[in-house]
């Protein structure tokens, strides 16, 4: 091999080798990037907005100490400190929030109401008769709609509504210790508005 055949060579394997290592480098910057995003910190452009004010009509059947579970009644916001979950039978992280929804209906400073969102009612009150109703009031949302207006991405949502009628903090995804903590920060700081 002569001097001038190296080079080319040297060309050819480069240009090989070059793209195989780009693609690398873009595969790995993608997979870090995909594993580092957290969904709960997704901005929310009803941040210090009015909230949606839609009458829901109450999940058909399910009952506390003997009475009608009412829907959600925009009235319900007013004057005070609304946390609005919505939530789903089918949904599997619901699940998992739902002992820290039973914590945070316990405390009577604020209102827990919830949305229950393309579900069927037997499967809701089923749910709810099998982890406990920690809800002042559920509204249904059979076609999605009143989830579009709150700007839901996917269930489980929370929603903090503070006396004024506006949506103070939202939490993506299911309340876990973290979400849990960082929510009673935000019902605090709206109470003591």
């Amino acid at each position: 091999m002569n001097a001038s055949e190296k080079p080319a060579k040297s060309r050819r394997h480069l240009l090989v080798v070059l793209p195989l290592l780009a693609f690398v480098a873009l595969a790995a910057l993608f997979f870090l990037r995909l594993g580092s995003g957290d969904p709960s910190r997704l901005p929310s452009v009803l941040i210090g907005k009015p909230a949606p004010m839609l009458a829901l009509p109450p999940l058909e059947g399910l009952l506390h100490e003997g009475q009608p579970v009412p829907g959600l009644d925009p009235a319900a916001f007013s004057g005070r400190v609304t946390l609005v979950n919505v939530w789903a039978s089918w949904c599997v992280p619901c699940r998992d929030e739902h002992p820290y929804l039973e914590k945070l209906a316990r405390d009577r400073r604020f209102t827990l109401v919830g949305i229950n969102y393309k579900d069927s009612a037997e499967n809701a009150r089923r749910f709810l008769g099998r982890f406990g109703n920690p809800f002042a009031a559920v509204g249904v949302d059979p076609g999605g709609r009143a989830a579009i207006e709150w700007g839901v991405y996917g269930v489980p949502e929370t929603f903090l509504v503070g006396r004024d009628g506006k949506i103070a903090y939202k939490q993506i995804g299911p309340i876990d210790e973290r979400a849990f903590t960082r929510l009673m920060a935000e019902i605090e700081k709206a109470l003591a508005d």
